[in-house]
């Protein structure tokens, strides 16, 4: 009995089924994969850039609220961080960019995009 020659003949066949189910059962993991993306990620990213940008058009004068729960006005700008004064007692913080929750105010040139 030579087992060699049934290796080979079979081989060829069954490589190809192989193949062919290896594809068929990947395909509900590819198609989880792209559900999460449609699902999660991308909108997590458009919700991401929202926030980005309506950190880039924050303006002196604005109404905010932090992830605090902190109200305030914004009285100056720089780079990372913003100074406001509390709406109670007038007192100022300072605090970093990312830590606005909210612009309160409402501007019309963002209103319009």
């Amino acid at each position: 009995m030579d087992f060699s020659a049934i290796l080979l003949s079979s081989g060829n066949g069954a490589s190809t089924m192989d193949w062919k189910g290896l594809a068929v059962s990947a395909l509900p993991i590819v198609a989880m994969v792209a559900a999460m993306f449609f699902l999660v990620i991308r909108p997590q990213k458009k919700k991401e850039k929202a926030e980005k940008l309506m950190r880039e058009n924050l303006q002196i004068g604005d109404e905010i609220l932090t992830i605090g729960g902190i109200y305030g006005r914004v009285i100056s700008l720089k780079e990372d961080t913003i100074v406001i004064e509390s709406k109670s007692d007038h007192s100022k913080l300072t605090i970093a960019r990312w830590a606005m929750q909210q612009n309160l105010t409402v501007h019309d040139d963002v209103a319009k995009k």
